[in-house]
């Protein structure tokens, strides 16, 4: 599974503005509702039901909030870079700028765990995420987001 066949180009904002953890969430909601057509509010449950569990900021200034949903056909990602960081209960305790939204059809099972283990590995890669911090146009996100397939490059990005 690739980043690709998760993220669609429309799926990329390059300058979310969010105020706290709760408003973040509003706008991913929001703008997965757009993708999915889905309603915003059972998507803004979903994430708030996950968090309770234990917060999704993987550290490093990086959040992959997620959660499964019934109707969904597929795994949907959604890619947001803050224009702000803003404290989200990580893992570090630092504030977060890159957030990778994944919701997952109901009964996903093993696929939403490899799409899970898929992101954390792309941003786990420091020098992306310093890539994706300095890039400022959603199409740029997009190809530093997709460019790395299988663990090798590819030009399969533009």
């Amino acid at each position: 599974m690739d980043i690709v066949d998760l993220l669609a180009p429309e799926a990329v904002i390059a300058s979310l503005k969010a105020q706290n953890k709760k408003q973040l969430l509003q706008e991913l909601a929001d703008h997965a509702a757009r993708l999915t057509g889905l309603p915003e509010r059972r998507i803004f449950e979903t994430l708030i039901e996950r968090e309770r569990l234990g917060s999704t900021g993987m550290g490093q200034g990086i959040a992959i909030p997620h959660g499964r949903l019934a109707g969904l056909p597929r795994i949907v990602g959604l890619f947001a870079r803050l224009e702000q960081p803003l404290a989200y209960e990580a893992v570090d305790n630092q504030p977060v700028d890159l957030v990778f939204l994944l919701l997952a059809p109901e009964g996903a099972g093993a696929d939403h765990l490899k799409a899970l283990a898929r992101v954390s590995r792309l941003l786990r890669n420091q020098a992306t995420c310093e890539k994706l911090r300095a890039a400022s146009k959603p199409e740029v996100l997009y190809a530093l987001l997709t460019e790395k397939t299988n663990g090798t490059t590819s030009s399969q990005a533009a």
